[in-house]
């Protein structure tokens, strides 16, 4: 049953996020677009509360019932940028809103981008985690605890890695090579061989 609990929260997620931005964009009802984009972590705390339901209920502890918890641990610490993210491309397709700029690629404005990415890895690491805690009481303790083991090793270490990953680019900023021009951590354009060479004098000239 939980799995297709959690399909049937993957696919409402997307049909909020879709009619939330429509109805923003297309529709221009700004209210009732807040209303449905508030609603994306409704659904995921929704399917966390039919998780527990079916632990009380006396089903047998399993995987699903940890990945049920991470999809509330993801919409908290993924969501808001995931929804930022949506926004900008549905807003450039449909509503003649500029080109979404890529992520940025060097200088001090990659490093910071890793952060945020390391920032949002932690949150969503914590909740995760939090979440599957408050499980282990409903499938029987200690009984069933390492049917949840697994997750704490595989999402501390996705959390530390991503902490690392954003150290190593403050203590070595990734920097630009030579004849990329670069505006807020963004590849503008690459200046040719003829750009970069010295000019002849006319003496030299063929």
């Amino acid at each position: 049953m939980i799995v297709t609990l959690i399909v049937a929260a993957e696919v409402s997620f997307w049909i909020l996020l879709g009619l939330g931005l429509a109805a923003r964009y297309l529709l221009r009802w700004r209210r009732t677009s807040t209303a449905l984009l508030i609603g994306l972590p409704v659904v995921d705390l929704t399917l966390y509360a039919l998780t527990v339901l079916d632990l009380r209920g006396g089903a047998t502890a399993s995987w699903t019932h940890a990945l049920a918890a991470s999809y509330a641990g993801f919409s908290i610490g993924y969501g808001p940028s995931l929804v930022r993210w949506a926004d900008r491309h549905f807003q450039y397709r449909f509503a003649g809103g500029p080109k979404p700029l890529p992520s940025p690629k060097y200088g001090p404005e990659r490093t910071r981008y890793e952060w945020q990415v390391a920032g949002r890895t932690v949150v969503s690491a914590a909740v995760t985690l939090s979440l599957i805690t408050l499980l282990v009481p409903l499938s029987a303790g200690a009984a069933h605890f390492g049917t949840f083991a697994q997750w704490y090793l595989k999402l501390g270490l996705a959390a530390v890695i991503n902490v690392i990953v954003a150290g190593c680019y403050s203590l070595w900023p990734k920097e630009a090579p030579a004849g990329v021009v670069v505006e807020n951590g963004r590849v503008v354009t690459e200046r040719t061989l003829a750009d970069t060479a010295p000019a002849r004098t006319p003496a030299e000239r063929p």
